[in-house]
């Protein structure tokens, strides 16, 4: 499938955020191409494109620099200083998304924050490597963190899940990179992923490794199993490989993430790693339902073997 891409201007770019830990978010793009089949940002990027499959369309946001430098300087003449809160990037996009190497747009926006002096702490989040190659205006910014997305170590299963994105792998030698270069990092475990990393086992090694890169902070996200999300998600696993399907079914009740809560803050003691808001998120109201007991419990389930297809890398 070619991507649709949308040369669009935007009427706002820094934007107050409802978001835990992020006063104003930052969208150089809307959409992602990477198509995470658990990503909840599929759900609010409806209202623009409902009728379009989540991975299949950008919005590119071209006057984003330029738009930016102008907030930046209303809100300081307003406010009187240099530091409005924390800003994230981003809430409905990868800010390195494959496009980025060409439009730039969130590389200019840092450059507008730098040039700007922006006082405050400005959060990065991805899934790319890309990211590597803005160290130097990186370096430039006075409070930086760089985070990345991390819910597995195992290749074959980002690859499964996040369809389009750069390999684990790849983001664990980014981390250490940027960790080599003096940049802060941290990693989001978001979503925990049933069946693959909730045993004891799994979130010590993962923890490990992203230790050995350097990383100091860790957040953790339960999986939101809204029913939009829900619904594209358990297509794809129905195609896919459907014996995932009870595995992930049981990670939406109370029970499971109570458990899960202990196996995580177990395997957080002793270390020097904080957890991010000192809790694990979790978007949606509780409810109750039966427990089938796919935690630790050891499984197999064989994912299909990986076929390059040209357009995704498809799962056969």
């Amino acid at each position: 499938m070619v991507p649709k891409l949308n040369l669009v201007q935007a009427k706002s770019i820094l934007i107050k955020s409802g978001l835990p830990g992020a006063d104003y978010v930052i969208n150089p793009y809307n959409g992602c191409l990477f198509g995470c089949m658990y990503c909840y940002a599929a759900q609010i990027a409806r209202w623009k494109h409902p009728t379009e499959e989540w991975g299949s369309y950008l919005d590119v946001k071209t006057n984003a620099p330029e738009l930016l430098k102008k907030e930046l300087t209303n809100l300081e003449k307003r406010l009187k200083n240099k530091n409005f809160g924390s800003i994230f990037f981003s809430s409905v996009t990868d800010p390195y998304v494959g496009m980025e190497a060409k439009y730039q747009l969130t590389r200019k926006c840092l450059e507008v924050l730098a040039d700007f002096g922006y006082e405050g702490n400005i959060s990065i989040q991805t899934k790319s490597p890309l990211v590597t190659k803005d160290i130097d205006v990186l370096k430039r910014l006075k409070d930086v963190t760089v985070g990345f997305t991390v819910t597995t170590l195992d290749d074959k299963v980002s690859r499964f899940l996040e369809v389009k994105a750069p390999p684990v792998s790849s983001r664990i030698e980014a981390l250490k990179k940027l960790f080599k270069e003096g940049i802060d990092t941290y990693a989001f475990i978001g979503p925990i992923l049933p069946y693959f990393v909730n045993s004891e086992e799994k979130i010590n090694q993962l923890l490990d490794k992203l230790q050995q890169v350097g990383v100091k902070e860790v957040w953790f996200e339960h999986i939101n199993l809204s029913p939009r999300i829900k619904a594209r998600l358990f297509a794809f696993l129905k195609k896919e490989s459907p014996e995932l399907i009870p595995p992930f079914e049981t990670a939406d009740s109370e029970e499971y993430r109570e458990k899960l809560e202990k196996i995580i803050r177990q395997a957080m003691k002793g270390r020097s790693l904080k957890m991010g808001l000192g809790k694990i998120i979790y978007h949606r109201k509780p409810r109750r339902s039966k427990l089938i007991n796919f935690l630790g419990k050891k499984q197999i389930v064989s994912l299909p073997l990986i076929k390059n297809t040209g357009d995704r890398n498809h799962l056969l």
